[in-house]
């Protein structure tokens, strides 16, 4: 069976110009010459999609995947390359596009109906259902220029999905709206993938790449770098974004304005403030069974060894070493420290090493921040307090949501049948 889209070679310039002139006398003057640039937003793309597959574009703010949306739309016609689509498509590529804001939104449903080539009697048969589905009865008759930004999304998500597309491509609007729409939108995607529909859709949400999509491309530079299941994507997207920054276990120079322990923005730097020195962390490395492999990430359940190296300026016999992991949003998901876990600490000099040892990481896919404190027993006084410093990235192959792994089994069985008394 032919796939529903095929993206051939393509890639996408614009022309960026530095000057502009106005008039036929700087026109005349410059030989009718335009100084501009040559930018592409996307460079030799090759991919296909599968009819009824579910397919995620990743990428950071200007990797152009909305530009390659829009071309595999047919909205903007690429530079160079081919992309073929099979069946009826219908785009939902921005807030309000394809609106006009001088009609009402019962005009701009059969003006969107047209453009996706339906004739007004096609329209007519779906049109309770659009205005249900968008649940903007009230306001139908009302020139859009007067709708919110969330009235905008539902009409228009209403119309894409409600035309019968054969090919439904979305762009960051599954992200808009409230809780209660969102989950609707959601539904009738998972309606789409049972009919066998075809889904292209932008997001930065990882959780729902994990959740909907067969496979997801990332995109970097306006460059196709990964083209895999949604774990190992989410996992290269996220690296993409750190490139350049911090590895695994490397200390975080974002870190220290995050939260603290306690979920406070400012209590790691007025721990720190506090900081006297006399027993110092000097190198942290954060281990699992894969970093020999060169594996930069963990799989949940698998065990993970912090191995934290510190210097005494003096020997010092009341310490206690802590460790804690937040989530990226700064949350604070796991704290303990010597004193909790009951563990004798030994007077310290000199150089020294202490070991945290987790032997299931329930995490699921995601970037974890660790801090890392020294402090004496009654925590009055602090010799060290690294506020999430060094981070590691947990990667799940599965399909699972949110952020721990539970173990779960599944068994089907007959109902106990009453005894009779």
């Amino acid at each position: 069976m032919a796939p529903s889209i095929e993206v051939r070679n393509v890639s996408k310039r614009f022309r960026l110009y530095q000057e502009r002139y106005h008039s036929l006398k700087e026109r005349m003057i410059h030989f009718g010459r335009v100084p501009y640039e040559d930018f592409w937003a996307v460079r030799e793309v090759d991919f296909e999609v599968e009819q009824g597959a579910t397919v995620g574009l990743l990428g950071h703010n200007g990797s152009g995947k909305s530009t390659l949306l829009k071309c595999v739309a047919g909205i903007l016609q690429p530079t160079e390359g081919e992309i073929v689509t099979r069946g009826r498509v219908a785009a939902l590529l921005e807030l309000g596009a394809g609106f006009h804001p001088e009609l009402t939104g019962r005009e701009n449903i059969y003006l969107n109906g047209s453009i996706l080539g339906l004739s007004k009697r096609e329209v007519e048969k779906v049109f309770d259902e659009i205005v249900a589905f968008s649940e903007l009865e009230k306001f139908i008759d009302l020139q859009v220029r007067h709708y919110s930004s969330g009235m905008y999304v539902r009409l228009g998500f209403a119309v894409a999905v409600n035309v019968d597309p054969d090919i439904l491509l979305v762009d960051e609007v599954l992200a808009v709206g409230d809780e209660a729409f969102q989950r609707k939108c959601l539904e009738r995607v998972a309606r789409f993938q049972r009919e066998g529909r075809t889904i292209l859709f932008v997001t930065h949400a990882a959780d729902l790449v994990r959740r909907i999509c067969d496979r997801a491309l990332v995109l970097d530079r306006g460059r196709l770098v990964t083209d895999a299941s949604p774990g190992e994507a989410v996992r290269t997207f996220r690296e993409s974004l750190h490139q350049g920054g911090t590895g695994l276990g490397a200390p975080d120079a974002a870190g220290e304005a995050e939260g603290g322990p306690e979920g406070d923005a400012s209590h790691g730097a007025r721990m720190a403030a506090r900081a006297t020195g006399r027993v110092r962390i000097t190198d942290v490395t954060i281990e699992h069974p894969g970093s020999a492999a060169g594996r930069a990430w963990l799989l949940p359940h698998e065990p993970l060894t912090v191995r934290v190296r510190y210097h005494a300026s003096e020997p010092t016999d009341d310490v206690m070493f802590g460790i804690a992991v937040h989530g990226e949003d700064g949350d604070h998901l796991f704290g303990t420290n010597t004193r909790l876990e009951g563990v004798d600490v030994p007077a310290v000099a000199g150089d020294g090493e202490v070991v945290f040892e987790i032997d299931d990481v329930p995490l699921l896919d995601g970037t974890y921040l660790v801090t890392l404190a020294i402090q004496t027993n009654d925590e009055g006084t602090v010799y060290d307090w690294r506020e999430q410093q060094w981070r590691f990235e947990v990667m799940n192959p599965g399909r699972g949501t949110g952020r721990i792994s539970l173990p779960v089994r599944i068994r089907f069985g007959q109902p106990a049948q009453p005894t009779d008394a």
